[in-house]
């Protein structure tokens, strides 16, 4: 089943009732958030149609494989939103694609009235290179760059 945007559940909801509220989630269980194991089954099906790797993505998101593994995998979690932008970045997926990973990952979405947020969605959008390179542009626009895991600069 295709995902239904927020607008259309919505309206079903509209037409709804609580009894009829385990049908609502077993109907549309692919469109609702959840856990982050919605996240890594979200991802990972990106990653596969991209026809690129996990240990790929890691290298390119600059994070540990280990580490890596542990989150598409949703045996660890992480509360770092710019851990998941840089493998978002990483696996190549579109700003609406990571727009609703972030989602997934009950994260806030990149936000255009956030300059830092503004400059990554342009990122996503143009594709200026590697991570390095998106880091560069906001250094370059003193905007804080995105942080790997357990790092603070």
């Amino acid at each position: 089943m295709q995902e239904k945007e927020t607008n259309e559940l919505e309206k079903v909801l509209g037409k709804t009732h609580l009894e009829e509220f385990d049908d609502f989630v077993q109907e549309y269980r692919d469109s609702l958030l959840s856990d982050s194991t919605s996240f890594c089954a979200f991802i990972k099906e990106i990653m596969k149609r991209n026809g690129v790797s996990q240990q790929d993505v890691f290298l390119r998101a600059d994070l540990p494989e280990r580490y890596g593994y542990k989150l598409l995998s949703g045996e660890k979690r992480t509360r770092q939103r710019d851990v998941v932008i840089r493998l978002c970045y990483a696996a190549e997926l579109t700003l609406a694609q990571t727009q609703r990973a972030l989602k997934k990952y009950e994260m806030a979405e990149l936000y255009a009235k956030n300059s830092r947020d503004a400059l990554l969605m342009l990122a996503f959008n143009e594709r200026p290179g590697s991570i390095i390179d998106v880091n560069t542009l906001l250094k370059q626009n003193n905007l804080s760059p995105l942080r790997t895991s357990g790092s603070q600069d």
